[in-house]
């Protein structure tokens, strides 16, 4: 797939032009990349249908599922510099970025083919109790279904690639819709996993608003699971919409790091120059609440501003750039005002806030503010951290757990005991614990 022509959508086997277009801006210098066909609630219904022909029809078996995801992975490895700059076009995502990107989509899929290899039930100890004596009780495991699967535009690869290849591994046909701003990525994998051997109409694309197509996807009685990357409150009203569906959501965040006097506050700053700015700052788990001790936080602070500093930012395309674009001018004014509100607050701009020539905002760090912030309470999704100090360990958990998020938090300690209270203490699905590679 070229960028700039006119792309269908795979829809019962078949490549559609609907006469409707959805145009695919480049976030950095809103040129056009490419239009993509705008499906609406019929050729969504369509593609249900052609779905639950192929589950019934039940001809590609666990190790065909296998075979054609290897494949993908390999092919997807071949062409991995190829979807990177179409993920630099349409997503803004700096190339460096978008290659690790391309990369870890390719071991998605390779994971999903050796998860189809294991895929199997379990016996029953029957005998456990008396009325088993002499039987034998077995769980078989069966495709759940017609998967709708509806992606988010920061990570338009890889998030695909971890909807697609877990269904394909499980026996499920998917309809896909990725994100309208970066439809891209993700029509090139479905055709690529075509390539690869999964059958034509196994896979389905339906770009498109989320009332013409995301609302039928959702409510369709043939879909018997969603799953939803996105922001909370669609993620809750879908859940809401569906309540007798299987429905995975992975929501937002907006991740606190806490950093000891005992833990490695160097490669802490190291880190959240990376992980707090990376992608702009749109990621789900990007670090964006930070809680250091007081009696490293000046020294801390210093190494992050000359960490900030060595950041080069502007056009994602250029092999340099650490950070690009926010998505859209929409969301770039939104994350300004934020910063500007804290401001406004009394909050204090440690590095950045401003936004430079070509349009880009900032990478910014801010100290203090108000609980009532949005950088604080909100999820900012753009290159912004905010710092605050604390003096025992129990005042930074109470503040990273004063939080609507849950999804995944860091601390930096050299304590086992404090290790294990955080483990048991935060209130966030995961717990990352030193982030650093070790020899």
């Amino acid at each position: 797939m070229a960028l700039g022509e006119d792309i269908r959508l795979r829809v019962a086997g078949q490549l559609i032009e609907t006469g409707e277009w959805i145009d695919v801006l480049n976030p950095f210098d809103n040129s056009l990349i490419a239009r993509v066909a705008s499906a609406d609630a019929e050729l969504v219904d369509r593609a249900i249908a052609s779905a639950k022909a192929a589950l019934e029809r039940d001809d590609f078996k666990q190790w065909q599922r296998a075979e054609a995801l290897d494949r993908a992975a390999v092919l997807l490895a071949d062409r991995a510099e190829e979807f990177a700059v179409t993920l630099a076009k349409e997503a803004g995502k700096p190339l460096k970025q978008a290659r690790v990107e391309a990369e870890r989509a390719a071991g998605t899929l390779k994971f999903s083919a050796d998860e189809a290899r294991r895929l199997a039930g379990e016996m029953v100890p029957m005998e456990g109790g008396p009325a088993g004596v002499g039987k034998i009780g077995f769980v078989l495991r069966v495709p759940i279904g017609v998967v709708g699967a509806i992606s988010p535009f920061n990570f338009p690869l890889n998030l695909v690639a971890h909807k697609l290849g877990p269904a394909i591994a499980a026996g499920c046909p998917v309809v896909l819709k990725p994100a309208s701003a970066t439809p891209l990525s993700g029509i090139a994998l479905v055709e690529l996993l075509v390539e690869a051997g999964v059958p034509a109409d196994w896979l389905h694309v339906v770009a498109g608003p989320g009332a013409q197509t995301g609302n039928p996807l959702v409510d369709s009685p043939d879909v018997a699971a969603i799953s939803f990357t996105g922001s909370v409150p669609v993620g809750w009203a879908i859940r809401s919409r569906a309540p007798r569906k299987r429905v995975m959501l992975e929501l937002g965040s907006n991740a606190p790091l806490i950093v000891c006097a005992d833990g490695d506050w160097q490669t802490a700053a190291d880190k959240m120059a990376i992980h707090g700015y990376s992608h702009a700052g749109q990621s789900c788990i990007s670090t964006q609440r930070v809680l250091l001790d007081e009696s490293i936080a000046d020294q801390f602070i210093e190494r992050a501003i000359a960490e900030l500093g060595e950041l080069k930012v502007g056009d994602p395309l250029d092999p340099d750039t650490d950070v690009g674009p926010l998505i859209d001018v929409g969301e770039r004014d939104r994350v300004h005002g934020w910063i500007e509100a804290a401001k406004q607050g009394g909050a204090k701009i440690l590095a950045g806030g401003g936004l430079n020539a070509d349009g880009t905002l900032q990478p910014t760090i801010i100290e203090g503010g108000s609980n009532s912030d949005q950088v604080w309470s909100g999820e900012v999704f753009g290159p912004v951290t905010v710092i605050r100090r604390f003096s025992d360990l129990g005042e930074a958990i109470a503040m990273a757990n004063d939080s609507d998020y849950g999804l995944q938090a860091g601390i930096f300690t050299s304590d086992l005991a404090t290790t294990l209270r955080a483990a048991r203490e935060l209130e966030y699905g995961g717990v990352m614990v030193n982030v650093r590679k070790y020899p």
